[in-house]
């Protein structure tokens, strides 16, 4: 069973940081692109940031040079560092597993970053 686990979110105030997690199993990690996407209330879902499978990243301009996403391999992880965070980065984060030519893309549960003003 593919999973998609992430850990992170949270409160933070305007100017701070967060790191978000996420732990995927049932998938050849390492042979994966990987994403962050968002969501706020009543927008649309949006690309944050991707990873290839050799490491090549590529971000919204909204967020970078603030933002970083990064994997390890090892762990099966990938990571989204959030830094200098705004208002308006206000949204239900999700981790995605990038569709390949033979298999299917694949959603974490998403998890709440609230940043306060």
């Amino acid at each position: 069973q593919v999973q998609l686990v992430e850990s992170g979110g949270g409160l933070v105030q305007t100017g701070g940081s967060l790191r978000l997690s996420c732990a995927a199993s049932g998938i050849i990690f390492s042979a994966r692109a990987m994403a962050w996407y968002r969501q706020a209330p009543g927008k649309q879902r949006e690309l944050v940031a991707t990873i290839t499978s050799g490491g090549i990243t590529n971000y919204a301009d909204s967020v970078k040079g603030r933002f970083t996403i990064s994997r390890d391999n090892a762990k099966n992880t990938v990571y989204l560092q959030m830094n200098s965070v705004k208002p308006e980065d206000t949204a239900v984060y999700y981790c995605h597993a990038v569709p390949g030519i033979s298999s299917g893309g694949y959603w974490g549960q998403g998890t709440q970053v609230t940043v306060s003003s």
